[in-house]
């Protein structure tokens, strides 16, 4: 994702001696037009799985939640729909975008699969028999052959498909054909890509922020403590706005947005540490209105349990900071 923007009002010439990958373009479209048509089919399935069991439960429905699920499941089925189309269409802002998310899917692949045999051997382990059916603890057999199912699943999914993607559309052929059949810059020309893609995590995470008092009741953890209700909500305002904020100066290669975000990331890293390091996050789940029979149930994987959320958060905002401190060198020195 290493590429240089264009300045305003100029067109990159596509180099002498490419070879044209218009047939890969309209190939890759189509197979990423159906990648967003099946999780089009997994949102419309998951909707009808929470419709369907709050009338088994006599509970009411989840509205929240629902709506968070066609948010985030929706827009990716029509991201990658539109994206498709710009791809058949040899459209240089969708070779751009589609790069930066399979590049995006790649590194949520590997850290994944690298994980995932941990915490899901744990869970499942943990989980004891039933009771009220007789059903017996999981064997290790089938403990080892669902993880194996897994990490083949998301291996193929989330590595394999996502590398397949990556090395077509790095391609300089490929880059070439957008630009030829292409020739009017777009604004993902605008900045290098590996910063366009980090602006783009930065929005996503804003509209998270934005989204968590809808379905979290507003429950943020801060120094110590976990807020609820409005100065919850008014903590989760204030963080998407900083987020969009560093965003929008980074995207316009302002090196205010990446102290911004430095300091944030900073701050934000160090309230959920001394939160976590004081507090069990079952206490979050009990804020959150869980009953209390799922959060024995969470409680008994021993995943969330004693200081495991202390070091989560402490690993998890590592590559993120690593990745921050890489772009650096796109950005001019003074504001």
């Amino acid at each position: 994702m290493n590429e240089p923007p264009l300045e305003a009002g100029l067109v990159e010439p596509a180099p002498l001696g490419y070879k044209d990958r218009s047939v890969g373009l309209t190939v890759f479209g189509i197979l990423t037009l159906l990648l967003g048509s099946l999780v089009a089919l997994l949102l419309l399935l998951m909707l009808v799985g929470l419709a369907a069991g709050p009338r088994t439960q006599n509970a009411p429905g989840p509205v929240s939640i629902m709506f968070f699920v066609v948010f985030i499941y929706g827009g990716l089925a029509g991201a990658l729909v539109w994206l498709g189309i710009g791809s058949i269409m040899a459209r240089r802002w969708a070779r751009a975008l589609l790069l930066i998310f399979a590049w995006s899917c790649l590194v949520v692949g590997v850290f994944l699969l690298v994980f995932m045999p941990f915490v899901m051997t744990k869970a499942m382990a943990n989980l004891p028999a039933d009771a009220k059916t007789g059903n017996p603890a999981m064997p290790p057999a089938a403990i080892t052959g669902m993880i194996m199912f897994m990490m083949i699943f998301f291996g193929l999914f989330f590595v394999v498909v996502p590398a397949i993607w990556v090395f077509f559309y790095k391609s300089r052929h490929v880059k070439a054909t957008c630009e030829a059949r292409d020739p009017v810059p777009r604004w993902t020309d605008a900045c290098p890509l590996p910063v366009l893609g980090f602006c783009l995590w930065l929005m996503f995470s804003a509209l998270m922020f934005l989204f968590m008092p809808l379905i979290n009741h507003g429950v943020m953890p801060l120094f110590g403590m976990f807020l609820t209700g409005l100065p919850g909500t008014l903590l989760c305002l204030i963080f998407a706005a900083v987020w969009g904020c560093a965003a929008w100066w980074l995207y316009h290669l302002d090196v205010r947005g990446w102290w911004l975000i430095l300091i944030a990331l900073v701050v934000f890293t160090a309230s959920s540490l001394v939160t976590y390091a004081r507090h069990d996050i079952l206490e979050m789940y009990q804020l959150l209105g869980y009953p209390q029979a799922q959060i024995d149930q969470i409680q008994k994987t021993g995943l969330m349990t004693g200081n495991h959320m202390f070091w989560l958060s402490f690993l998890s905002v590592l590559p993120f900071a690593g990745y921050l401190l890489f772009i650096k060198k796109y950005l001019p020195g003074r504001p």
